[in-house]
């Protein structure tokens, strides 16, 4: 009897040793699993969830002159990029852009010049990374190299395309003039008259009370509606809200574009489909007053007019989802006129 309890002690001495080495294995590797979940999860949410584009027309028009100036001057020592100039501003500024003073642009191009660098100027702003991934998700494609082949003119098919490789012809045999600037087309087309206002926020009651995620340009029904960027189709068809629409996400997948209140029944351009690409400057359909109804081709807008959008997507969550983030254009609108 005395053996078998001996034994018995022996037995689980030997099992709670090796319990407690096991432990002591396990213990780190637990913690360091925990934390790298945790890390993960951190990174998987590390994503801006809201932007107020407060950017006026006036601080992007003088911005892009000198980002735009410089690079084309040989005899510049120094590139400005806008975007970099806008987000110090925004620091500035606190985002309010109605106290925007040119001499505080002036005196940080002087900086500029003296040889510091943004990163040197920025060192002390918390807020300036923010400010720039922000708005460089606006912005980013707005200026840079760019063809002047049929510059501003709106054409349902783009001749940058099918380039010849042996002598860097276009179909149309013209070489075209490479230059850097302005790369986005208005959303109306050239010539065409329109008018708009501050109406973005507005009180919408068609369906449920809502506000409105864009700004209203007034025209003439029939008038062309230009792709203000390249980009993939990813929706096309009716909506009872937008009626005959059309959404378009750039190339980078950071901009949706949104067009809608197209015209009824030759609301868009020939051969356009989900899928399908367009180029900036592209004629994608025509201005219309569709919408406000659940049977399709319907005219129930009071006013013809493009609704136009732009909806801000740093991670695929804020897809088609209540965290989608819309950003005011009117000042955008502004600029490219």
């Amino acid at each position: 009897m005395n053996f078998l309890l001996i034994k018995s002690f022996k037995i689980n001495r030997k099992f709670i040793i090796c319990f407690f080495i096991l432990l002591i294995i396990l213990i780190p590797i637990i913690i360091f699993v925990s934390f790298a979940n945790d890390d993960k999860k951190e990174d998987e949410n590390n994503f801006i969830k809201w932007v107020d584009f407060n950017v006026t027309s006036d601080v992007m028009k003088l911005t892009s002159k000198l980002d735009i100036d410089s690079h084309n001057d040989n005899n510049s020592n120094i590139q400005y990029n806008w975007i970099e100039l806008i987000s110090y501003l925004a620091c500035k500024y606190g985002n309010d852009f109605n106290n925007f003073k040119k001499s505080d642009l002036d005196n940080l191009v002087n900086e500029l010049n003296s040889g510091k660098t943004m990163e040197e100027i920025t060192r002390n702003f918390k807020n300036y990374n923010y400010y720039y991934e922000a708005y460089s998700s606006v912005l980013c494609d707005f200026i840079g190299n760019c063809s002047t082949e049929n510059n501003n003119e709106n054409t349902t098919k783009s001749t940058n395309t099918n380039r010849n490789e042996n002598n860097n012809k276009t179909e149309t045999g013209i070489i075209p003039e490479k230059s850097y600037g302005i790369k986005v087309y208005l959303p109306i087309a050239k010539n065409y008259a329109f008018s708009h206002y501050k109406d973005f926020g507005k009180s919408r009651d068609y369906g449920f009370k809502r506000v409105h995620l864009g700004n209203d340009l007034m025209g003439s029904i029939g008038t062309p509606i230009v792709a203000v960027e390249g980009g993939t189709i990813e929706h096309l068809g009716w909506n009872q809200y937008g009626g005959w629409r059309i959404g378009i996400r750039s190339y980078d997948k950071k901009r949706y574009y949104y067009y809608a209140h197209l015209r009824k029944d030759h609301p868009y351009a020939d051969g356009l489909e989900e899928g399908s690409t367009v180029n900036a400057g592209d004629i994608i359909g025509y201005l219309g007053m569709t919408g406000y109804s659940i049977k399709e081709n319907v005219n129930n807008v009071n006013v013809p007019h493009l609704h136009f959008g732009i909806q801000l997507i740093f991670d695929e969550s804020q897809v088609d989802s209540p965290n989608e983030i819309w950003i005011d254009v009117y000042e955008i609108i502004e600029f490219l006129k």
